[in-house]
């Protein structure tokens, strides 16, 4: 049970007249039983809450930023009007609002409703999440307010509903340019003997041409000599390490950095798609947090901003020995192993450098980092003492990654460094890089 504003302006009401009219116990008495009596006569003929039956529809996943809509459906079987406010509760983080159809009208995420006797209404929240995730709906709460508006009936429901923000993929802009790139790269004739090609065609030697080339049988029965072309290989194993440790949590600007590796991570995994290449994703800190494997490269994409969705930073130190363990147990064949991690001094080389050489050994090592701009900002900084102070720390943070970065090369590990605008396009040209040259 609840009170309305009606009742308290009765019982203000009923106040001056005790007051100015019957000044007595008498009076007081009476207007608390006329008030009394108004109150059980709206309990007593407003529809009941606990009897209704709510269902959810409507969206089950959106993208981070975009907007979705979940229906809730609220059928009456009882033989009174329910008619109130609702009230369909969610987390802040799922950006609700609320939208009443007819003939209601909201506010928020509050809703009128006026569904009659054996009939059913309709209310839409319209959800904009603000973060990566599981939403779920709480409690909706529905209040039945009796006809002359000074009490309500008020019960609570549960009716179980998930909304799933999915990663953006901001980065997909820069894909038709890298698929262009993709495409000179497959289309041009590249005369490469070794590991990684794979044969193209057979044309007329000029000069120039690697006598390696040479396809002797073919030039005794032509009449001049022929050469091999070969073309990048196809099919090759990619396969995408997201670490979810303790320095993924670290925000550049709005998101913390897993969120820009996220989306590095998918420009690559299109790519690598288009070209025809396998992609896998592991997620891992302590332990495995997703896995992707084995998936058609139509259903890769949904199946990885799935998977990715319910990711967080996990507040411990990675495990990077179980990570290695993971990617050979996964990967038996040669591949390329992209590692989007920190490039922190301490953690690499506690955990990293040691672990490096099982991993390079079977495969080529990609090392991708988020970097912050701010640093970069705060380097130019000479306008006061503090600032001199900040720009100080910021060079020495710069050139502890240097170190970090020619470390890892010496290891003959690929390292790409970027802020989180630049690491997706960065990444997908490396990607490209190691393509052209034949060390997939």
């Amino acid at each position: 049970m609840s009170l309305t504003g009606r009742a308290g302006l009765a019982a203000l009401l009923g106040a001056f007249v005790v007051g100015l009219a019957l000044p007595s116990w008498t009076g007081v008495l009476l207007v608390c039983g006329v008030l009394l009596l108004g109150i059980v006569v709206d309990l007593a003929l407003a529809g009941g809450v606990r009897g209704l039956r709510l269902t959810r529809s409507g969206a089950r996943a959106v993208r981070l930023g975009e907007r979705a809509e979940v229906v809730l459906t609220v059928t009456n079987p009882g033989r009174r009007r329910v008619r109130g406010v609702l009230r369909d509760a969610w987390p802040p983080s799922a950006g609700a609002s609320s939208d009443l159809g007819s003939p209601a009208t909201t506010t928020a995420q509050r809703h009128a409703i006026d569904v009659p006797a054996g009939g059913s209404g309709r209310v839409l929240t319209e959800l904009r999440p603000t973060r990566r995730g599981d939403r779920t709906a709480d409690r909706v709460t529905v209040r039945s307010v009796g006809p002359l508006g000074l009490a309500a009936r008020q019960g609570s429901h549960r009716v179980p509903w998930t909304v799933r923000a999915l990663p953006p993929f901001h980065s997909h802009k820069h894909l038709p340019s890298r698929l262009a790139r993709l495409r000179e790269l497959d289309g041009r004739a590249a005369m490469v003997r070794g590991q990684g090609t794979e044969f193209d065609s057979l044309r007329e030697y000029v000069v120039g041409d690697d006598v390696r080339s040479i396809d002797w049988r073919a030039s005794a029965r032509a009449a001049d000599v022929m050469v091999r072309t070969w073309r990048p290989e196809r099919n090759r194993r990619v396969l995408i390490v997201l670490d979810t440790g303790r320095t993924s949590a670290g925000r550049v600007g709005d998101a913390p950095r897993l969120d820009a590796a996220l989306d590095a991570a998918l420009l690559l995994a299109a790519l690598a798609t288009k070209a025809g290449d396998r992609v896998d994703l592991l997620a891992h800190d302590r332990t495995v947090r997703a896995l992707v494997q084995g998936v058609t490269a139509t259903e890769l994409l949904p199946t990885l901003v799935n998977a990715m969705a319910p990711l967080e930073p996990a507040l411990v130190e990675s495990d990077m020995r179980a990570m290695a363990a993971q990617v050979l147990r996964h990967v038996r064949h040669r591949a390329l192993v992209v590692l989007l991690t920190g490039l922190d001094a301490a953690p690499v080389e506690a955990g990293l450098l040691p672990v490096l050489p099982l991993l390079t050994a079977r495969h080529t090592v990609l090392v991708a980092s988020v970097a912050d701009p701010h640093l970069d900002t705060m380097a130019a900084g000479r306008g006061s003492a503090a600032a001199v102070y900040d720009a100080a720390a910021a060079e020495r943070a710069r050139a502890q990654r240097r170190q970090v970065t020619a470390l890892l090369r010496r290891y003959r590990v690929e390292v790409v460094d970027a802020v989180p605008a630049d690491l997706p396009p960065a990444l997908a040209d490396r990607y490209l890089t190691l393509k052209a040259a034949a060390r997939l």
